[in-house]
C-alpha cells in the first residue's frame, strides 16, 4: 500500500529552489533540511531532521508528538502590521515572528494536528551586542508573549544569552541537538544575519552541545 504524504502548500515554505539545502546523510541515513531567515517548513517524513543556524533570531519548533509531524520556522524581527519594509531587502512578511509563526502553526494543523496536542520548543534571541536594540531579547520576549496570548504551551526554551546556535531539530521524534557558536563560527552567524539573502553555510560544531527530548 502507498503512503499518502501530505503536504503543505505554503508560499513561504521550501521550494525547489532550496532542493540543494536538503541532503541525505548516509551515516545518519537521514535527510538533512536547511532553513534559512524568512523560511516555514513542515514534515511528516520520519526521517528528515530540520536545520538552521540562528543568531539574535528566533526559531520556533511544532509539532504533533502522536503523529510527529511538525515543522520549523525562523524569524528576524518581532512583529509588523504589513510584514513590508524598506530596510528588509527580502521583503518577506515570514521575516516576522508574527506572520511566521500564524504560518508555521497553520501548517502543522493543516496536515492534521488537533491545536490541544500541539507541542512547542523555543531557540534563538542571542543579543551579540548590548543596547538599547537588543533586537534577541525582542525576539524572545514577542514569541513568549504570543503563544501566551493564543494560550499555547511551550515545553522548552533556550533562548537569550549572547551566542549564537546551531539547532538540529528531528520533528518526528520531537528532539533537538542545538549547539553554541563560539569564535569564528559565532562571527560566521552574525554575518549570516546581515545577509539573509545568502545560502546557509556550513558552519563547524564548535561548543556546548544539549539535547532537548
Amino acid at each position: 500500500m502507498k503512503s499518502s504524504r501530505r503536504k503543505a502548500a505554503l508560499p513561504h515554505e521550501l521550494g525547489p529552489a532550496a532542493a540543494s539545502r536538503r541532503i541525505y546523510n548516509k551515516e545518519s541515513g537521514e535527510f538533512l533540511t536547511r532553513l534559512l531567515p524568512g523560511e516555514t517548513h513542515t514534515t511528516d517524513d520520519p526521517k528528515e531532521t530540520i536545520v538552521t543556524i540562528l543568531g539574535s533570531c528566533i526559531a520556533a519548533c511544532v509539532r504533533d508528538p502522536f503523529t510527529g509531524v511538525g515543522g520549523m520556522n525562523h524569524f528576524m524581527l518581532p512583529e509588523s502590521e504589513t510584514g513590508l519594509s524598506n530596510t528588509n531587502p527580502c521583503n518577506s512578511a515570514t521575516l516576522y515572528g508574527n506572520f511566521a509563526m500564524e504560518m508555521l502553526i497553520n501548517s502543522v494543523l493543516g496536515m492534521g494536528c488537533p491545536r490541544s496536542r500541539l507541542e512547542i520548543k523555543l531557540f534563538g534571541g542571542a543579543n551579540f551586542t548590548q543596547g538599547p536594540a537588543m533586537i534577541g531579547k525582542k525576539n524572545g520576549d514577542f514569541v513568549l508573549r504570543y503563544l501566551a496570548n493564543e494560550g499555547l504551551r511551550v515545553v522548552a526554551a533556550d533562548l537569550g544569552g549572547r551566542y549564537g546556535r546551531r539547532i538540529h531539530y528531528h520533528p518526528a521524534s520531537g528532539k533537538v541537538k542545538r549547539l553554541f557558536l563560539m569564535g569564528a563560527s559565532e562571527k560566521r552567524a552574525e554575518e549570516e544575519e546581515r545577509r539573509y539573502q545568502a545560502s546557509l553555510r556550513a558552519v563547524p560544531e564548535v561548543g556546548s552541545i544539549q539535547l532537548f527530548d
